[in-house]
């Protein structure tokens, strides 16, 4: 299954009927709120249904279906404000629950946002040779949230891995590969290996200890922890490719995890996503700190 179809076979029978007509075309999220008509995403903007109204049941199946009836085997996951399912990331909203000053869940959902990932061969073929002609450089993707970021990041991880690059991934989410139990559901290239469910962290350093990898690649750098595995792996000759959430380095600069990475050059240039008018253009930039 694509993942418009892995998306659909997450929901009720009349909210798929409703959304058939629409096939593919291209749809990015399908948006369900509590007494709203459900909405379809797409670049230009947010369409709504005309059907009924999203109900508490209809939530209810979605979360069921993503969860295997498990909502507590997804309590991790929920604590981060997501579930991932077969390579979908399915946001959620709702009354948090507090527990000795901590978030340990939710409840009362109110919102789901279904993300739908996609492969985008060629994506990225007007800065690819551009951006590598003397060889692999340390790369750091850029772009709002929901802009393709993971996109990119996939793209890039195929075409290095088909060139012949040995390519480790540490697939947190299973965002990249989407794999479903039957192998991967997206083509990281020829000599890629892959650690799906592992915190980046552990990750990487299992990758560069089992595996002699010549590039880690990693999905949204975010938190102090993924910099210090970035830290790591930098000074062991080892090449990087992650993404990030920054319109620009501007923006980088201004948060301290991403500050840090720029004060100690751990990338060489950063390829940040631009979308004006539904359309979305590469921008590569060479960092001189």
């Amino acid at each position: 299954m694509d993942g418009f179809e892995k998306a659909m076979s997450l929901l009720p029978p009349r909210l798929r009927q409703a959304i058939l007509p629409f096939g593919d075309r291209q749809v990015e999220e399908i948006r369900l709120r509590i007494d709203r008509r459900p909405s379809l995403l797409f670049a230009g903007g947010e369409t709504a249904l005309d059907t009924g109204r999203t109900s508490n049941e209809d939530i209810r199946c979605v979360l069921e279906k993503a969860t295997g009836a498990s909502l507590h085997s997804a309590a991790p996951a929920l604590r981060e404000g997501y579930i991932s399912c077969m390579g979908l990331r399915v946001g959620v909203c709702g009354r948090g629950v507090i527990q000795k000053g901590e978030l340990t869940g939710f409840r009362d959902f109110s919102s789901l946002a279904l993300r739908i990932p996609r492969e985008c061969r060629g994506a990225c073929d007007g800065v690819i040779h551009q951006m590598y002609k003397n060889g692999f450089e340390n790369t750091l993707i850029l772009s709002p949230p929901g802009v393709g970021k993971t996109t990119a990041l996939r793209e890039l991880i195929r075409r290095l891995s088909d060139e012949g690059m040995r390519v480790g991934v540490v697939d947190e989410r299973n965002e990249l590969a989407a794999a479903d139990g039957n192998g991967a559901g997206f083509d990281l290239g020829a000599c890629s290996d892959v650690l799906t469910g592992v915190a980046k962290v552990q990750g990487a350093m299992m990758l560069l200890r089992g595996m002699n990898p010549q590039l880690i690649a990693l999905d949204e750098i975010s938190s102090p922890g993924d910099a210090v595995a970035l830290e790591q792996i930098c000074g062991c000759g080892v090449g990087l490719l992650a993404s990030a959430h920054a319109a620009g380095r501007e923006e980088l600069e201004r948060r301290p995890v991403y500050r840090r990475m720029l004060e100690l050059g751990i990338f060489s240039r950063t390829l940040t996503i631009l979308s004006e008018g539904g359309r979305r253009s590469y921008r590569t930039e060479v960092l001189r700190c």
